[in-house]
This record gives C-alpha cells, structure tokens and sequence, in this order.
C-alpha cells in the first residue's frame, strides 16, 4: 500500500512543481471552499473520533488537540486563503552572478518533492500540511493519529476532490488511515520517494524518527517552554503575560511550563502569583524555595517532582523554581529545555542581552508571551511544524522551510579552462 502511494505522490510532486502560482492559488481557494460547504462531513467524523477517544480514556488536552467545531473548521479555511496570499518563494533567485569564466550562475528556490508528516491529535495539521505543500509545489503523504483517522480520511477526501476537479492527481494529498503501527515504521525508510519526514508528537516518536528513519527529519513540537521573572520585573505586567503564556491554550506546544523566579523577588512576587494562579485555575508544582512561599497562598500547590521538568504538562499545571540569578537561570534551561520557547521578564537591557544571546532556543521573548511561537503569529501563514533543530529549518515552518535550492549555470558556448 505505502509503495504504491509513494509512487503516487513522487508522480504527482513533478505535475506540482510546474504549476504557477496562480494555478496553485486556484487549487488552494477550492479547498477552502469545499472545507465549509462540506464542513457537515468532517465535523460528524470529527464527533465519531471524539466520541472513540473518551471512551478510551484520552486527556483533556489531547481532546482539546482532536476537537473541531464549525468556528475551528471555519479558521482552518480562512487560513488556507490566507497562504493565497503569501508571496510563493517557488522560483525565487536567492543570489547568484556572473563568474570570471564567463558562466552566469544563479541560486534558485525550488520544492522539496514529497514531504512526510507524522502526527497525533492534530486535524487541523491535515490542511496546514496540505495547504503549505501545495503553495510551494510539494507532494504530501500524511499519516495522523490513530484517535483522528476518521477525521483525517474525510478532510483528505475533500481535498483530494478539490484537487481533481482542478485538473491535478489526487495523489498530490494523501492520508495514511490505518492505525497499525507498523506503518510508520515502513514510511520511516521510504526515502524512495519520500524527500523529508516531519514528526509532530512526543519524545518517543521523535526518537524512533531519528534512529530508525533513512529520510532526513526535521524534529520540533516537543515544547518545555521556560519564562524567567529577574529582580527588576515589575510584578503586573510580568503576571498578565504569565497568564497568557500558560492559560489562553494549554494544549499547544508554546505554552509556558516552567516559571523560574530570582531570588530576590520571590518574596513580592510569589504571593502575587498565587492569587493570579487560583484565579485562573492553575495548580503550581513548586521546588522547596518556591513552596515555603506559596504554600499560605490561595492557588493549589504541591511539591514539583524532578520528572516534571522535561515533561510537558499541556494543562493548568505550572512548575515554579525560585533561581540564585540569572547565570542559575540559564543553567536549568540548557538542561532541561526543548529549544523551542523561552521568555525573560525584565527591565534590565543587560539581561535581556545576555538571555537572547545565552539560551539557544528557536524562539527567544523579551518582555513577551511564549505563545507567539506560531507560523500565523510570524506572518508566515500556517505553518507545518516548529523546527526545535537547526538545519535546515528553525522555528515555526512557513514556505520556504519546504523549499530547496538548485545552482543553474548560463553559458555562451562556456567551457572551464
């Protein structure tokens, strides 16, 4: 089966990367169309999936992840006419001149051929990962989580229509429905026909990924995002972008898990964040220094277990650990970041300094919500991924994260002496 859609989709990636950008457009406008006029389709297997999914015990946030509605449906579509609107880098010359030889030689973007996308709970990764490949000329074989398949098989199918109906194969998007994992390890090695593999989902599958597959991966998503309060934060401000960084949507990978306050404003501060913590439902998981400060306070608090730093809670959990400085800082997030987001809260410029250029994360806020990590947030449309890596993409992956490059010589009759 795997042979077969890989020989599909190779084939079909050559019909892409011809296409203009206007042809490209037309096909992504009928997508977006055919997501609301066919919505009734996705959100009822979109409902059976739900339904599955707690009966089988899954987490509120994974839930959260696997739920559409026809407000989410409706977005999902206003983004894909919102990549419409990008600038398509297909094509584009990057540098190039003309040598002493005589040879014009240029560098110019052009697609990656067929993308691999493995992921969970995620539908609306389904039309992030289409409409992106699309818009750049790639091909894409998707294989989602077995809790969505159902929701997966029907979006596919309405783009696959969309596809057909303008003249393109329906191979360019394709959808592995079965939740036999076995799968996935055969797509692992289809570097035949397969040019990148992007896992979306947790540690074990990354791990899996870079040992066992034979296509170049690009690895992200895993999100233990840090925000660090120093000395001089002023105590509102930092608190409202707590809040946002770990409340507006705990589920995503951006959000906020691990807060680490300086010492010496721990005694102001902490309190203070009880108070906005109880208020906004969230349990504080606090180190010895943190809880003897927060255990009279009104938010729920328990001891932190050292596991619970490299994980991702993806609910209204937040880890609290009061730093000696900075330096004490930056040490526990290099050991036990993901390099995907971490925030400063300072009116110190030369802290702020020494946080941007000391913690090599892919993302990296001053004063800021961690939640901006996001292709729609960076203006790059929807994104496929966030790269926590660093080749050949970093960060939320827009466009040109799908795109390559190839030398092209012009001669006069030139020939190297």
């Amino acid at each position: 089966m795997l042979e077969q859609m890989g020989a599909a989709a190779k084939a079909a990636s050559y019909k892409l990367a011809l296409l203009s950008s206007r042809e490209k457009n037309r096909v992504l406008e009928k997508i977006a169309d055919y997501l609301e006029s066919q919505s009734q389709e996705i959100l009822l297997a979109n409902e059976q999936d739900l339904l599955e999914a707690r009966r089988n015990g899954l987490s509120d946030a994974m839930l959260d992840r696997l739920a559409l509605t026809p407000a989410r449906l409706k977005g999902i579509a206003d983004d894909v006419r919102q990549v419409c609107n990008l600038a398509d880098p297909v094509g584009q010359v990057i540098d190039g001149g003309v040598l002493d030889s005589g040879l014009r030689l240029e560098r110019r973007r052009v697609p990656l051929g067929v993308i691999g996308v493995i992921y969970e709970a995620r539908p609306n990764v389904t039309v992030d990962v289409a409409s992106l490949c699309l818009k750049t000329g790639n091909a894409a074989i998707l294989r989602g989580g077995k809790e969505t398949w159902r929701t997966n098989a029907a979006t596919v199918k309405v783009i696959q229509q969309a596809l057909e109906e303008c003249g393109l194969p329906a191979g360019a998007v394709q959808a592995i429905e079965s939740p036999d994992r076995a799968l996935v390890n055969e797509m692992l090695r289809m570097d035949k026909y397969i040019d990148m593999l992007i896992p979306r989902g947790g540690a074990g599958l990354h791990k899996l990924c870079r040992e066992q597959s034979t296509i170049p991966v690009i690895t992200g998503g895993i999100g233990v995002c840090h925000i660090v309060v120093d000395d001089t934060a002023e105590v509102e401000p930092a608190l409202r972008i707590i809040v946002n960084a770990k409340t507006q949507r705990p589920s995503t990978c951006n959000t906020v898990e691990t807060l680490l306050v300086h010492q010496g404003i721990a005694n102001a501060f902490l309190p203070a964040l009880s108070k906005q913590m109880a208020e906004s439902g969230v349990t504080l998981h606090a180190d010895e220094n943190a809880f003897a400060l927060l255990k009279d306070g009104p938010a729920t608090v328990v001891p932190v277990k050292a596991e619970q730093y490299d994980d991702e809670f993806l609910s209204l959990d937040l880890n609290v650990k009061v730093v000696a400085d900075l330096d004490d800082a930056i040490a526990h997030i290099r050991e036990h970041g993901t390099q995907h987001s971490d925030a400063i809260l300072t009116r110190t410029l030369r802290n702020a300094d020494r946080f941007v250029n000391e913690v090599d994360s892919s993302a990296v806020y001053v004063n800021a919500s961690t939640r901006f990590t996001d292709g729609g947030q960076f203006g790059l449309g929807a994104e496929v991924a966030v790269s926590t890596q660093k080749l050949h993409a970093r960060g939320p992956m827009g466009l040109e994260a799908l795109t390559t490059y190839k030398w092209i010589g012009f001669g006069d009759d030139t020939i190297r002496a």
